[in-house]
């Protein structure tokens, strides 16, 4: 399996262009998946840099509804004429950043024929299958960090039921893919318990305190081999990597092969 970086808020490369936001490219034995589009088309940019054809994507998915995931899902329209794309149910919703900035998906699209709306499991393919959770405990929750959903004419703490995971099972190996872990790091890695976990940890407004040193230790006391990137952040990544084993972090134009 081979996972490469598309876009991220960092990059590994000078020749490609970060940008605040997740694009993956995945190819497992049987299948060749984007993974989140980042804000506009630089994931797209980055991809023919990379020289990774778009157009040879089998499947596509969305982590969340929020922007810096899925702004790009029109030039993935474009660039790929058949490939599904697999999206919560709840993708479309109103989410903002507070009460004025609106960070969700562009409801222009929401009815093109090739979005599969899914629920709480959905199973792609042998070794691909879609979880969101929503229906588990949250013991470990940091809050919504001031991210919200409207409803009714007023917004209110995001709950992020249009957030999902993919679980990719290969070769013996359990390997998750999580675009933002809103639903919180710790309580995501203990349902699943992934050999494997790449993904943002939405940690950047974190401070460096005694918390965040708890959630290194805790994630750390885990056998899994983390790979983190976007809304992690920076400092919290340096401050979390001198606390575990086994993280790194995966940056715009870097390939992990497991």
């Amino acid at each position: 399996m081979k996972i490469t970086c598309l876009l991220e808020n960092t990059s590994a490369r000078p020749d490609v262009t970060p940008e605040h936001g997740l694009s993956l490219w995945i190819e497992t034995k049987h299948h060749r998946i984007l993974f989140d589009t980042g804000q506009t088309d630089l994931f797209a940019k980055n991809a023919d840099l990379l020289q990774i054809d778009l157009a040879k994507a089998d499947l596509a998915v969305l982590s969340h509804g929020h922007y810096d995931h899925g702004g790009g899902l029109s030039v993935f329209f474009s660039k790929n004429e058949t490939a599904p794309i697999y999206l919560s149910q709840h993708a479309f919703g109103d989410y903002f950043n507070g009460t004025e900035k609106y960070i969700g998906l562009d409801k222009t699209l929401m009815e093109n024929p090739r979005l599969i709306f899914t629920q709480e499991k959905h199973v792609i393919a042998d070794g691909l299958t879609l979880f969101s959770c929503n229906d588990r405990p949250r013991p470990n929750s940091l809050g919504c960090f001031g991210l919200t959903e409207r409803k009714n004419g007023e917004c209110q703490d995001d709950p992020f039921l249009h957030e999902q995971y993919l679980l990719i099972e290969e070769d013996g190996k359990r390997v998750l893919i999580s675009g933002c872990s809103h639903k919180g790091i710790l309580d995501i890695t203990e349902w699943f318990h992934p050999d494997v976990l790449i993904g943002g940890f939405h940690l950047s407004k974190c401070p460096l305190d005694d918390r965040l040193e708890q959630i290194a230790l805790q994630l750390d006391s885990h056998p899994t081999n983390f790979y983190t990137c976007h809304c992690t952040g920076e400092e919290q990544y340096r401050f979390l990597s001198h606390r575990m084993k086994r993280l790194s972090y995966l940056s715009c134009g870097q390939t992990v092969v497991l």
